[in-house]
Parts: C-alpha cells; sequence; structure tokens
C-alpha cells in the first residue's frame, strides 16, 4: 500500500475516535473483549490486592475445601527450611505476587490464560509451624492434596526447592507421574546434617517413595560444582542435559529429547528460577554461572504445549537478593508460561469437563 493521503484517511476512519480495547483482528477482538470493559478501560497494573499473574483470589478452607469450578489452583509456600546456603526463598511467593504486567496475553502460544482457564490465587498453605521442616512438608502434601482430591490442577509458587516433594507425593499418589525439570542441579543428593528433607534431595525422595517415574524425568539445565553428588539420577535412569549441552544441541533438540521422554503419561514441571544464569536472576540461594538466558527459558517452556501437565512450581526466588526486582520478575513470567501451558494439557482440560 502506497502512503498516500487517502490512505491516511482510512487509517483515521478506522481508529482516531476509537479507544485501546477497540481491535479489528478476530484473533486480538477475542482477548480485548475478556480486558477491556465496554468503556475502553482495564484494571491499572498496580491497583488492588495483588495475586498471582492477577488471577482472582479465592480463599480455600483447609477444614471444609470448596474449590468451585476451578482447573487449576496457584498456591504460595512461603518456606525455605530445607536450603544449604542463602536463605530467603520464603518471600519468593510474596515477591512473585506483585509483579505486575505479566500478561494477560501470551502472543506465542496464543491465549490469556487467566481468562481462558477458571484458576485463582487460593492462597498460601496453612503452615503449622514456621521452624519445623518435616512438619511443613506434611502441610504441604495434606494441601495438595485436597486441590487433587477436588480434580484441580496445582501450580505452587516457593518457598525453596524441598516443597516439590510432597507436592509430588500428593501428585503422584495414584500412579508415578513423568517430570520436566528445569534447574542448575539435579537434586538428587542423600541426606545432609541428618536429613533427607532438603532441597538437594526432593527427586531422589520422590522416585524412592514410588511417586516419580525416573525413565520419564529430564532435567535441563544442570551445572556447577555438585555433580558428584547426582548420580542417583543416572542410576534410577533418568536423562540429564547439562547446560553446556543446550548450545550444541540447540533448544529444538532439547524439546524433541524431553517431549520423546515423557511421552503421553501425566507429566510434572518444576523450574528453579537458578536454572537461568544469575545475570537474567541473581535472587536465588544456589547461583550458578552459566546457566540459560531468559529467552532460552521461555522457547523451553512454550515447547511443551500439548504435554499432559498434572502440576507444576516456580521455586527459589530469594527476592532480597536482588535489588532490581528482576529475579521475581522472571519468575512470574515463567509462572505465566507454565500456567499458559495448562491451557493445552489434557488433563487441565478433563478438569474442565468433570464441572
Amino acid at each position: 500500500m502506497a502512503w498516500n493521503e487517502n490512505a491516511l484517511r482510512k487509517l483515521r476512519e478506522k481508529y482516531a475516535s476509537g479507544h485501546g480495547g477497540e481491535l479489528f483482528d478476530p484473533r486480538f477482538r477475542k482477548v480485548a473483549d475478556k480486558i477491556f470493559s465496554k468503556g475502553g478501560t482495564r484494571v491499572a497494573p498496580y491497583a488492588g490486592i495483588p495475586t498471582f499473574l492477577t488471577a482472582p483470589y479465592l480463599p480455600v478452607s483447609a477444614d471444609n475445601p470448596d474449590f468451585g469450578d476451578l482447573q487449576v489452583a496457584m498456591s504460595g509456600m512461603p518456606m525455605d527450611l530445607g536450603v544449604t546456603n542463602r536463605p530467603g526463598s520464603r518471600f519468593g511467593p510474596r515477591a512473585v505476587r506483585t509483579i505486575e504486567r505479566i500478561g494477560p496475553y501470551n502472543h506465542v502460544l496464543e491465549t490469556a490464560p487467566v481468562f481462558d482457564l477458571r484458576v485463582a490465587d487460593i492462597g498460601d498453605v496453612p503452615f503449622a509451624s514456621r521452624y519445623r521442616l518435616e512438619q511443613s512438608h506434611q502441610d504441604i502434601e495434606a494441601h495438595v492434596r485436597r486441590i487433587v482430591d477436588a480434580g484441580v490442577i496445582p501450580l505452587s509458587v516457593g518457598g525453596d526447592h524441598s516443597i516439590t516433594h510432597p507436592i509430588l507425593r500428593a501428585v503422584g499418589r495414584d500412579r508415578p507421574v513423568g517430570l520436566i525439570h528445569i534447574d542448575a542441579h539435579c537434586d538428587t543428593g542423600g541426606a545432609f546434617d541428618q536429613t533427607k528433607f532438603h532441597h538437594g534431595g526432593p527427586f531422589r525422595n520422590a522416585v524412592l517413595d514410588g511417586v516419580l517415574d525416573p525413565t520419564r524425568t529430564i532435567q535441563i539445565g544442570i551445572r556447577g560444582s555438585a555433580e558428584y553428588l547426582w548420580e542417583f539420577s543416572y542410576e534410577s535412569g533418568m536423562t540429564v542435559i547439562h547446560a553446556e549441552e543446550i548450545s550444541g544441541m540447540g533448544v529444538d533438540a532439547v524439546i524433541a529429547k524431553a517431549r520423546g521422554i515423557v511421552g503421553d503419561g501425566p507429566t510434572y514441571l518444576s523450574f528453579d528460577i537458578d536454572s537461568l544464569d544469575p545475570s537474567f536472576a541473581p535472587g536465588t540461594g544456589t547461583p550458578e554461572i552459566g546457566g540459560l538466558t531468559t529467552r532460552e527459558a521461555l522457547d523451553l517452556l512454550r515447547g511443551f504445549k500439548g504435554v499432559d501437565l498434572v502440576g507444576a512450581d516456580v521455586v527459589e526466588v530469594a527476592p532480597q537478593y536482588d535489588a532490581t526486582a528482576n529475579t521475581a520478575h522472571a519468575g512470574a513470567q515463567m509462572l505465566f508460561e507454565i500456567l499458559s501451558l495448562m491451557v493445552f494439557s489434557p488433563s487441565v482440560q478433563a478438569a474442565g469437563q468433570r464441572k
């Protein structure tokens, strides 16, 4: 189209008197209709009570849980009693909730997940004690079991990575699940300092408990000096892709490998923020240089569209080590990408049909 007075006149006729939500492309019109009011306004990103991804808040009682017609329940798990070094991921859920302007539209996956799913932030796990790690794990398992028993898919924000063990005990109770694990560390270590319930061992624990299938498990982005601790990953049959291998393989090949390993079966996705290079996410307990870029992480996650996700988490955001809030921002974006994937998960779709 040549640019001339006639072209300008047509653009003015179509766009000059409208508002930001008045869109004409059917793809974008569908999204705008969910977000903009009839008067052309939308909620300010900094207004209201902060929730995960600005999802509705639905408090659920532990004594008499009522999840309504939810398909996905997002929970905060502010517990970091299992860290080996720097504490602080107990503040992760609050930090992720306060990040504004994530979403609502995922232009790659073509979904606005908070609007395309029946999803809510149901608050935090009601911990009985802030001091007792094993008790906290019991509280997490009971909390997630209530979600699963209601036919709802759990999406959790930690907290340190030890939270994933009790989550898997609830999610994999009826059958072992597969796992896509994106992290700097395999987290299959043994007992340290007289306990096995720490953030370096959740996946060993889950395999030994019979709730995680190691032959349907892939660990992506592994690096650092703790390789000697991870022999359980190899012995049990897990697939490990080190960070140093990703450049040579290419992200597409990693995605294909992961999809081939988890197949069509029920799969859990766990994203540790320290999978990202500390230049992108310094606010974490055990940073390791040489990690993923945020763009690589987004490409990876988006490549899992259609995987049968039965639960997921984002863990290890420790905001006090990052004055820029970039780590919490990255965590919130990864949470958004995972929620977007859930729109296409057969288990989530089945949860919607049961209601």
